[in-house]
């Protein structure tokens, strides 16, 4: 089906145009409006699979294995849904919180570049291409992270690319492993070939290249210091662009590598995942319970937050899977949603300090109430996303009898409820200090307010129909842990 490559084609067509017509007038349209259509492909794509199953298309007319396939599972459909929903609203940020030392246009190209990488890592059946998409977001990113030219930006910027070069390299030389052990990189035949192969547990030497390249693009513990030491350098346009989809696309590669073809040996994998997250989840949440800067704290809490979502891997039962899962698409919305937040405190008070604003519930109320629903969805405070995402997890580990992983998962939301609130008891509730830094020198006008009601309206509704959500998510568990018919359709049955 050729649509299945629309979320490639539209951001390469986007930014092939951007580079033609260098009119930011056009630029200012074409981010939004673009974004808009790829939230829309991205809809439509996953109604399509709901009523005709797992979408596939190989390209160049060469069936899978030999030819690069692109495959739409609920797992990539539900990502891309959510990721495009957040490229919209990062797209409509841009126009109102992009700094005049940043083109337009050359921002929203590699937006679209970064978009174009995010959508192949989802879609791809291929592990080589797999490797590609993520070469092309590493690119694109280090761009976006250095626009501005302050000294800050590029010291962030080089302990970004330095870091994730090496996960780029360990990558490559876990794909050559496995090519020269399995004479294959596609995912399905990789799936097929390593599930009916006893002697399989020989690919944990390729494995763990491939743990270690993820982990730092997943910024798990402790693989995760070129985040915090780079998200706080540059616009908070670009650090909120980040913020929801960087790390998840990480998490995806987890998810979609350690349920399809890296099953053998499970004990082994499965008590690394679990350790990893409860270092992950208390180390990010501790760190961020020591500052008083919002873009740290909240770049703190990506990490801590990732954790949770490696848990749900490692417990690794379909509840736990699906709970990983809903977790996930919460977190890139309510995560967002707070950066956003943090941007308009910023835009107000000319700083992100919490030491040096206050005063903001009586000054902007609307904001208040704004901010209180990514926070507290991030808090897992019912009946918001994050209690649902929570909840299904807790309960997983507690039927599963993980109980230490539980136990700390559980004292972790309690870091992140003292975090969100000290923000709130800071900026909103104090009075304003004296001092020049914080002093309300600017009114934020309607549109200023749209991208975070897009996005506290979408945490909202996450909660109310969470049980919706939780069965796109089983859908995708189920799938995930019982991938045959994922690698029929990929293969077609064509393969021994």
């Amino acid at each position: 089906m050729n649509i299945v490559a629309l979320p490639l084609l539209i951001p390469f067509a986007l930014a092939i145009s951007l580079l033609l017509f260098r009119s930011p007038t056009i630029g200012r349209w074409v981010g939004p409006l673009g974004s808009f259509a790829i939230f829309i492909v991205s809809l439509y794509l996953f109604s399509n699979l709901q009523t005709n199953g797992i979408l596939t298309l190989n390209m160049g007319g060469w069936d899978a294995p030999f030819g690069i396939v692109l495959v739409i599972d609920y797992l990539s459909a539900l990502m891309l849904v959510v990721s495009s929903l957040i490229l919209v609203v990062v797209s409509l940020f841009a126009l109102r919180f992009l700094t005049d030392d940043i083109p337009l246009n050359r921002f929203y190209f590699f937006f679209f570049t970064l978009a174009m990488g995010m959508n192949g890592a989802f879609i791809t059946g291929d592990v080589f291409n797999l490797y590609v998409w993520f070469e092309v977001m590493l690119i694109s990113s280090f761009v976006l992270i250095t626009m501005g030219k302050k000294k800050e930006q590029l010291e962030g910027g080089i302990k970004y690319l330095a870091l994730n070069l090496i996960g780029s390299f360990l990558f490559l030389a876990g794909l050559g492993l496995l090519y020269g052990k399995t004479g294959t990189l596609n995912m399905a035949h990789l799936a097929e070939i390593l599930r009916n192969d006893n002697q399989a547990v020989l690919m944990n030497t390729s494995g763990i290249l491939f743990f270690v390249a993820f982990g730092i693009k997943a910024a798990i513990f402790p693989l995760y210091f070129w985040l915090p030491a780079s998200y706080h350098t540059p616009n908070i346009t670009i650090t909120t662009l980040f913020a929801g989809l960087l790390t998840k696309v990480g998490v995806y590669t987890f998810i979609r590598f350690f349920t399809l073809f890296f099953v053998q040996d499970q004990p082994f994998w499965h008590n690394l995942l679990l350790i990893t997250a409860g270092f992950t989840m208390v180390i990010g949440g501790m760190a961020a319970a020591s500052y008083y800067e919002t873009r740290r704290i909240l770049s703190y809490h990506i990490i801590s937050q990732i954790g949770y979502m490696i848990m749900g891997l490692g417990i690794f039962t379909p509840l736990a899977i699906a709970g990983a899962v809903f977790f996930t698409l919460h977190n890139m919305i309510a995560k967002t949603g707070a950066f956003v937040a943090s941007g308009m405190i910023a835009k107000i008070k000319g700083t992100y300090q919490l030491k040096e604003i206050g005063g903001l519930y009586k000054d902007n109320p609307l904001l208040a109430v704004l901010f209180i629903i990514p926070a507290f969805a991030l808090a897992g405070i019912p009946p918001l996303s994050g209690f649902f995402a929570k909840f299904m997890l807790i309960k997983a580990g507690f039927e599963n009898g993980n109980y230490i992983i539980t136990a700390v998962a559980l004292l972790t939301g309690i870091l992140t409820l003292y975090s969100m609130i000290k923000i709130w008891n800071e900026a909103f509730l104090k009075k304003q200090p004296d001092n020049q830094a914080g002093k309300v020198d600017v009114k934020l006008a309607w549109p200023d307010y749209l991208p975070l009601t897009i996005l506290a309206t979408a945490s909202v509704l996450m909660g109310i129909f969470a049980a919706s959500v939780f069965s796109y998510t089983m859908e995708a568990a189920n799938q995930l842990i019982e991938p045959s018919h994922y690698i029929n359709s990929v293969l077609k049955n064509k393969m021994p």
